[in-house]
């Protein structure tokens, strides 16, 4: 039984930082899911595919996988590359790019 720790990055339908900052402790998936022949459904055996543990903290997702003896795997967040851009900068006549209608 493993296990998967990470902090989610936000919606692509958010602009702020608002629902983010947790962390999670979603267990791998033991059996590879099933494609039911007649419905098409998805389907698995494992339950505890669903479970989808959260923690205000890193270290109290890690504490908790410890504690019950569960294998993880850390995904450390990326941090987002924010470029500073003005408005001022579409007119300047040095561009990089050349300016075309």
């Amino acid at each position: 039984m493993s296990a998967r720790i990470f902090s989610p990055a936000k919606t692509a339908m958010q602009s702020g930082r608002s629902k983010t900052g947790y962390w999670v402790l979603e267990f791998d998936p033991e059996q590879p899911r099933k494609i039911d022949p007649l419905m098409g459904y998805t389907s698995s055996g494992d339950m505890k595919s669903q479970i989808r543990l959260t923690f205000d903290t890193r270290e109290e997702a890690i504490a908790y996988a410890e504690k019950n003896g569960v294998a993880y795997r850390l995904d450390e967040p990326k941090e987002p590359r924010r470029r500073q851009i003005s408005y001022a900068d579409n007119f300047r006549y040095d561009r990089r790019t050349p300016w075309t209608h």
